[in-house]
């Protein structure tokens, strides 16, 4: 297993700080725009991935006690590696993007994308066995129908900026001590994007976009966990003025039921027998993810024994096993018996018999302690 503390170069004890400052200047370094050997993609996806992981705090706790997390990038079990085209989000995301750091600037599209919604949705247990389609209803920033996006008016359209002639970025010559240079930045007339708007649109305002709500499907697999998420790409909202749309981040969101415990695809449930139940044998009906199953409880149980339905547990994400339920038997003991039950309990316990004999448990246990 990738130890991320080893990738980013710091101590398991490094700040946010500090993840971050060692992420950007690994990141820098093996960006695929400024670093062309073979090995420099590679290694900029597993910075990516374990930054992703130790700058979120509760994915970095998960990550401390278990080593594993409770989402990974692209939605789902463990920490998956991430893509390239995500590993890039999640660097200009936080810093701004590989050119604005070493003072260049972004694309006119880029700069008008649209922002990432966050969504979360709640699932059962049943809903995580089986898998589910979900209707999610966002509101957010959607493309003005009016002028199409483009944030013009009626009959016109925006027309190529005057100050930079459409390159959206303006340059400057300055002097120092070292000789000439030449400063390049965004076009102040028109923000970087090359284009100005004469006439805007009377419904976006020149925007381009307008609120509203809208309604995405998505399909959530079944084996997810909480903290899991899906990412459905372009469609967050919609980027000003024709920008490309920004991303729906679905976050799942597992409600406990309180009649398991899971154990990652295994589940474990509690059973509650009587004396005669457990001395004689009998069959029980005990729930499951996937329905009601009967269970043969063989005689002599133990309490504390545990018996296993295979199968009836949850689907492995993206696999194609189903784990199991397990059934921890635990015998009841009645608090307060009426008078029939005294006698009868009574009467039993005169052909009870020593537990474990023929030099069993409590035989040793007696020799132990010298009765």
């Amino acid at each position: 297993m990738t130890n991320y503390y080893e990738v980013l170069g710091v101590s398991r004890t490094a700040t946010d700080g500090e993840i971050k400052k060692a992420y950007r200047r690994l990141a820098m370094e093996y960006h695929p725009d400024r670093n062309n050997s073979p090995e420099a993609e590679a290694k900029f996806k597993e910075l990516s991935e374990a930054y992703q992981v130790l700058v979120d705090p509760q994915k970095r706790a998960h990550y401390d006690r278990f080593g594993s997390a409770p989402g990974g990038s692209g939605g789902f079990s463990g920490f998956e590696h991430v893509d390239l085209s995500e590993a890039l989000n999640i660097f200009m995301r936080d810093f701004g993007g590989f050119e604005g750091i070493f003072g260049g600037r972004q694309s006119g599209a880029d700069a008008r994308r649209g922002q990432d919604v966050k969504v979360t949705v709640k699932l059962s247990l049943q809903e995580v066995a089986t898998g589910v389609k979900r209707n999610i209803k966002i509101k957010t920033l959607t493309t003005c129908d009016t002028c199409n996006g483009s944030g013009a008016g009626k009959g016109t359209r925006p027309v190529a900026c005057g100050t930079c002639g459409g390159s959206g970025e303006v340059r400057r010559a300055a002097r120092s001590v070292f000789g000439q240079f030449v400063q390049v930045g965004p076009c102040p007339t028109c923000r970087g994007e090359g284009t100005v708007i004469r006439t805007p649109c009377e419904v976006c305002r020149g925007e381009g976009r307008v609120k509203s709500e809208r309604t995405v499907s998505v399909d959530i697999p079944a084996g997810v966990s909480s903290q899991n998420y899906i990412t459905l790409r372009g469609q967050g909202a919609a980027g000003a003025r024709g920008g490309p749309p920004g991303d729906l981040i679905v976050v799942l969101d597992v409600k406990e039921d309180e009649r398991f415990t899971r154990d990652g695809d295994n589940l474990w449930l509690e059973l509650p027998l009587g004396f005669s139940q457990v001395a004689l044998g009998t069959a029980v009906t005990v729930p499951t993810p996937w329905g009601d199953s009967e269970l043969n409880v063989p005689a002599g149980t133990q309490s504390g024994a545990v018996l296993t339905l295979r199968g009836k547990g949850l689907p492995k994400l993206g696999g194609n096993t189903t784990g199991d339920l397990n059934v921890r038997v635990q015998v009841w003991t009645p608090r307060n018996l009426n008078d029939e039950q005294r006698r009868l309990f009574t009467e039993l316990a005169a052909h009870e018999v020593e537990p474990e004999e023929g030099g069993g448990f409590w035989s040793r246990l007696k020799e132990a302690l010298g009765a």
